[in-house]
């Protein structure tokens, strides 16, 4: 999330490029969700650093939403963005959910 943040914040263009859009959204929405993925991702690193085992679940949750609302915005408005994110939100599910499961097991 952090460098995805960093890329929309400083590159916003250059990011969404990457990210398969194809559409303009301007320079200052990608520049917002660029200074909020920084924020969510500095949360996450803190979760997963002070290993906060009861928010892994709620990150889970948390991006189980963000899943069908791209997917949805994807639908809307027909761009590769939002399918990009998808996966790239899909990988953060796997990742956490395979942190979580072994950090059961380790107890």
């Amino acid at each position: 999330m952090i460098p995805a943040g960093l890329a929309l914040l400083l590159a916003p263009q250059f990011a969404l490029r990457l990210l398969f859009s194809n559409r303009d959204y301007g320079d200052v929405m990608p520049r917002l969700v660029g200074v909020l993925l920084i924020v969510v991702g500095i949360i996450v690193v803190q979760i997963i650093q002070h290993r906060l085992e009861l928010l892994y679940l709620t990150t889970l949750f948390v991006r189980a939403f963000i899943v069908p609302s791209l997917s949805g915005l994807y639908v809307y408005s027909r761009d590769p963005l939002f399918l990009s994110l998808v996966l790239i939100v899909g990988i953060g599910i796997i990742l956490t959910g395979t942190s979580y499961l072994l950090e059961r097991r380790g107890h």
